[in-house]
C-alpha cells in the first residue's frame, strides 16, 4: 500500500499522502530487516533437528544445509531490495519538496 500511496500523492501534488506512503513502505522495510534474525535462527535450528533425529545421511545433510541457506539469503536478497526501493522513493519524493 505504501508505495501506491505515494505514487498517487506524488500525482496529485497531496505531500501528507506521499509521507504516509513513505512512512508505510519503510515500516515494511524495518519488519523484514527484523525478521532476518528470525529465519536465519529457523534454518540453523531445522539443522540441528535434522541432526539430532538422524533423518538424513551426511551427504543429505549437506545439501540440506546448502538449500536452507539459499532459502534464508532470499530475504536477505528481499530486505537489500527494500533498502534500495525505500532509498529511491525518498530521493524521488524528497527531490519534489525541496523543489517546492
Amino acid at each position: 500500500v505504501g508505495i501506491p500511496l505515494a505514487l498517487i500523492g506524488f500525482f496529485l501534488g497531496f505531500e501528507p499522502l506521499v509521507t504516509i506512503g513513505l512512512v508505510l513502505y519503510g515500516a515494511i522495510f524495518a519488519f523484514q530487516l527484523v525478521t532476518l534474525p528470525v529465519e536465519f535462527n529457523a534454518s540453523s535450528r531445522a539443522i540441528s533437528l535434522l541432526r539430532d533425529y538422524s533423518t538424513m545421511d551426511n551427504s543429505q545433510l549437506s545439501a540440506a544445509k546448502k538449500v536452507l541457506s539459499a532459502a534464508a539469503m532470499t530475504y536477505v536478497a528481499a530486505v537489500a531490495v527494500s533498502a534500495a526501493q525505500l532509498i529511491r522513493l525518498i530521493l524521488l519524493f524528497g527531490g519534489r519538496r525541496r523543489n517546492n
